[in-house]
C-alpha cells in the first residue's frame, strides 16, 4: 500500500497545506519517512489523516468561487468499528461546508472495503448541502453494493455514469464539469 500515492498533477494548482481556508493547512510533510498505517500495512506520507485508523484521504482541489471540492481516499471505510463518516463529517467537511463548499467529488477507487452502519451522518451532510450534492466516483463495484445496503445511494450519487475512468486526463474544472453534468442529468 505504501506504493500507493494521492494523485499529484494538479498539486501546482492546490495544495491543502498552502490553502488557509483547508483543514490542512499548514501541515508539514515528512516523504522520507512513512509513519502512518492502515492494517499495519505502512500508507505513503502524501495521505492525511482525518481521524480514522483505517481510512485516509487528500483534498486534491477546492474551487471556493464554484463552491466544489475533489477528495481522494485510500483504506478501509469503516462506520461499523471507526465511524469513519463520521470523522469525515466533523474534521473534514464541516471545515469545508463552513467555507461554503457545497459540492463533494469523492473518489474510492483505492477504498479497499466498506462496513456500514446507520445512515445518520450521511443524511446529515446531505440535508447541510442544500444546493449541491455528493458523488462517489470510481468505488468498486462490490463498495457500492455494500453501500446500497446502508442506504448510502439515498444520499451520494454513485455508480453508472460516475465510473469515470480518465479523470486524471482532465483538469480539476474539467472534471467538475464532467460530474456536474452528470448528476443535473439524474436531477432532471
Amino acid at each position: 500500500m505504501h506504493e500507493i500515492e494521492p494523485y499529484y498533477r494538479w498539486l501546482q494548482l492546490y495544495n491543502p497545506a498552502e490553502d488557509e481556508r483547508s483543514p490542512f493547512h499548514g501541515k508539514q510533510y515528512n516523504y522520507d519517512l512513512y509513519s502512518e498505517t492502515i492494517y499495519g500495512y505502512y500508507i505513503d506520507p502524501s495521505w492525511d489523516f482525518m481521524g480514522s485508523e483505517t481510512l485516509y484521504l487528500k483534498i486534491l482541489y477546492v474551487d471556493y468561487h464554484e463552491g466544489y471540492t475533489i477528495i481522494e481516499f485510500i483504506g478501509e471505510w469503516n462506520d461499523t468499528i471507526n465511524n469513519d463518516v463520521m470523522h469525515l463529517k466533523r474534521n473534514v467537511i464541516e471545515a469545508l461546508l463552513r467555507e461554503g463548499v457545497y459540492k463533494y467529488i469523492l473518489i474510492g477507487e483505492n477504498v479497499f472495503n466498506f462496513h456500514g452502519s446507520d445512515d445518520c451522518y450521511y443524511e446529515e451532510w446531505f440535508e447541510d448541502v442544500e444546493d449541491g450534492w455528493i458523488a462517489a466516483i470510481n468505488f468498486p463495484d462490490f463498495v457500492q453494493e455494500e453501500q446500497k445496503k446502508y442506504n448510502v445511494d439515498s444520499y451520494v450519487n454513485m455508480g453508472g455514469s460516475l465510473q469515470i475512468e480518465k479523470w486524471r486526463t482532465m483538469n480539476p474544472d474539467q472534471f467538475y464539469q464532467v460530474v456536474d453534468r452528470l448528476i443535473q442529468r439524474r436531477l432532471c
